[in-house]
């Protein structure tokens, strides 16, 4: 009797569920619809159009000098052209992908060989490097195209009459802007949203965008604390056309593509843009003067934070920087008063459903060894680009992966071919033996300042391949280390 009521009373307390839930009977489940998909936002790059300059190459120029044989191929995947070059013979199983600087705004896509070429087909290495199937500074397609051509190797290496096995290692470096693609490629973020995957052995990222969006908060500050030391502190900054005469009249006695003349007030802002690109150091007088860099970073004022259609809104944001005269304690108080505050639209630049970032992050997150370059006197993309990649790794537990060299360079990627040389070098024999290679502190303000800052790992020595370079333009007048 007491196991029937029990039953009984199960199936009363069943009904009367089914009926709260409004079921029973023949009454239809109501199932409420999933929710509407929604397709993420165009932007302007996204109509861009762009075109390989010779979408039919199949080949390109073997290297002048080198006693090595290769196989060279050239192609269009995806829309972006490539170059392959491997060995003939010796191959030594690894690859190294080569990610290129800026292109500008132009439709043309063309791709550049690596500045070590001639190193890593001596030594046994493939090579294989993207034109990108955009211009501007897209470095999510960096990335992505990179990586496709990565995955592609031996495809296109069969196609070509080539049966390889798949690449032992694979590694990455790049200059400027791909410096940054080299940065990202390797991040988590990137192993996690990225369409195109490829988990690199190491990297060597040189006058790279280390900090992402830092370097625009970087340029915004240059231009507020501009305007604030020539008297128009609050004009609106997307209109700096309006007022540039009169910032630059302010500021600069004479102010061309390859001369700078500060005035008393221009003294001041100079001691500002240093203490906001790395702070007091040796090249940042030659990277003034002579390294031209500086202008590069003067003709960004002006941007509405879009980075040229590459984001839909503003990411541009000086909240946290401090703006420092040297020497001059109260005019720095009044001049970060007075510089007008930019703040970012917090979604600016946020993760989307449909792969990386438009703006891929440097968050420091990466296990595999990084060596990475920076010229001092660079002003375009300066030196505290390192300083925000040593805090963004050691935030993350992960400066133990980062070695960091500062090169005394005048301006923007003046790097000699055996400085990159050395740096590529030092990274495989680190990946391979595990033996990490000394680099410089980045941190410490008086090291940075001394004046033999930058001496250790700076070699003058003039290459074949130099020629043409920064490096062949300014190290022979460049300052001597001190004795």
């Amino acid at each position: 009797m007491k196991t029937a009521n029990r039953f009984r009373l199960a199936i009363l307390a069943g009904a009367a569920l089914l009926a709260a839930c409004g079921g029973g009977g023949d009454d239809p489940v109501v199932v409420a619809p999933p929710p509407p998909v929604v397709p993420e936002e165009t932007r302007p790059q996204d109509s861009r159009t762009f075109t390989p300059q010779d979408p039919s190459a199949t080949t390109f120029a073997a290297m002048s000098g080198v006693m090595v044989g290769t196989e060279r191929w050239a192609g269009v995947l995806n829309g972006a052209a490539y170059r392959v070059e491997v060995p003939a013979s010796g191959w030594n199983g690894r690859l190294v992908m080569y990610a290129h600087g800026f292109r500008g705004e132009g439709s043309a896509l063309t791709v550049s060989n690596p500045s070590i070429r001639r190193y890593l087909i001596e030594n046994g290495y493939a090579w294989a490097a993207s034109s990108y199937s955009t211009n501007y500074y897209d470095v999510r397609t960096g990335v992505e195209d990179t990586n496709a051509l990565a995955l592609a190797f031996n495809s296109i290496a069969a196609a070509n009459g080539r049966v390889l096995p798949a690449p032992s290692r694979i590694y990455i470096t790049g200059h400027s802007m791909g410096g940054h693609v080299t940065g990202a490629a390797i991040e988590q973020e990137a192993m996690a949203t990225a369409k195109n995957k490829v988990s690199y052995h190491g990297a060597v990222p040189m006058c790279g965008v280390m900090g992402d969006t830092e370097l625009f908060n970087r340029f915004a500050g240059m231009q507020v604390t501009a305007q604030a030391l020539a008297g128009v502190p609050s004009y609106p900054t997307d209109k700096w056309s309006e007022i540039v005469g009169l910032v630059n009249s302010t500021l600069f006695s004479t102010f061309t593509a390859a001369n700078i003349v500060p005035t008393a007030q221009g003294v001041k802002y100079l001691s500002v843009v240093e203490n906001l690109t790395g702070g007091e150091r040796p090249m940042f007088d030659e990277g003034v003067l002579y390294g031209r860099s500086f202008q590069s970073a003067y003709g960004t004022f002006g941007s509405d934070g879009t980075v040229t259609g590459i984001l839909n809104r503003n990411v541009l944001d000086t909240n946290a920087l401090t703006y420092v005269i040297a020497g001059d304690a109260p005019g720095s108080a009044s001049l970060n008063a007075s510089a007008i505050k930019l703040t970012a639209a917090p979604d600016a630049n946020r993760l989307r459903r449909d792969g990386l970032r438009w703006i891929p992050v440097i968050n420091g997150e990466f296990k595999i060894p990084v060596v990475s370059i920076h010229t001092l006197g660079d002003l375009f993309v300066p030196f505290s680009m390192q300083q925000v990649y040593q805090q963004r790794a050691a935030a993350k537990g992960n400066a133990g992966w980062l070695v960091q060299r500062a090169i005394r360079g005048a301006s923007h990627c003046d790097f000699t071919t055996a400085e990159q040389v050395k740096a590529f070098e030092d990274m495989v024999t680190w990946e391979q033996t595990g033996v990490k290679p000394l680099g410089d502190d980045v941190m410490t303000p008086a090291t940075v300042a001394n004046a033999a800052y930058g001496c250790t790992f700076t070699d003058n020595t003039l290459g074949v391949d130099d020629t043409g370079t920064a490096a062949s333009s300014f190290r022979p007048i460049a300052p001597a280390c001190p004795p």
